[in-house]
């Protein structure tokens, strides 16, 4: 849990540096900084869904995953907690942002092959260099989300440290599950739900990110029976 923990460190301090710079931005300055982190945001979601060797299973995931978040309103759900967040820490923050930052932020957080690989090597071997080496770099993307997003970037601290903390110590137990295939296609989709994160940033389409998250358990159901239904 060490790692965890500086994790979700990392990500806070990163967020105040992020809304310091912020207070000096104009709008035009906002701007390029939603422009600048929706092209990196775009770079790693295609780097993550490139991993897939499977693109049909990839793509029924996130058909049933999508109709199924739709269904039940997880971006709803997501934004509501956001909400809960703010008025009892942020009540200054205006409009959604808290909420969009919050979502997001957890979302690239957690999605990637680092936060699943990092958490079993921590649980099983002791090994913390990958959780540690994730640190840095969400640090720095902090960063940029926070002088994008506003303060609801600090808060997807908490969904690293419930996601990978539970990881960790779930991660003798659920080890035998965790092969090359299901890394490789869990990053695939977490990387389509990233480049989501990146075409909103970007402004280029509005999607509901959210809604698409049960995505990610239709894909391990999917891995698991990749052996009994090879067409996937």
């Amino acid at each position: 849990m060490i790692a965890t923990v500086v994790n979700a460190i990392a990500i806070i301090l990163g967020t105040l540096v992020g809304l310091t710079l912020r207070k000096g931005f104009s709008e035009k300055m906002k701007d390029t900084v939603f422009t600048a982190a929706g092209c990196i945001t775009l770079v790693l979601g295609m780097q993550m869904a490139f991993k897939t060797g499977h693109v049909l299973a990839l793509a029924l995931a996130l058909f049933i995953g999508g109709i199924w978040g739709t269904w039940m309103d997880v971006e709803g759900a997501v934004f509501r907690f956001g909400e809960v967040l703010k008025r009892r820490f942020a009540k200054g923050e205006e409009g959604s942002s808290f909420a969009y930052g919050f979502l997001n932020a957890s979302v690239l957080f957690c999605a990637g092959a680092m936060a699943l690989v990092g958490s079993f090597r921590a649980g099983v071997e002791g090994d913390y260099s990958i959780l540690l080496t994730k640190s840095v770099l969400d640090g720095f993307i902090s960063v940029l989300f926070a002088g994008a997003m506003g303060v609801g970037v600090a808060f997807s601290a908490l969904a690293v440290l419930v996601y990978q903390g539970a990881l960790t110590l779930l991660s003798v137990r659920i080890a035998h599950l965790v092969t090359e295939t299901m890394l490789s296609e869990l990053t695939a989709v977490g990387g389509v739900l990233v480049l989501m994160i990146g075409l909103n940033l970007l402004e280029l389409r509005k999607i509901r990110t959210g809604d698409f998250l049960p995505a990610l358990l239709v894909t391990v159901a999917f891995v698991l029976l990749f052996p009994y239904v090879p067409f996937l």
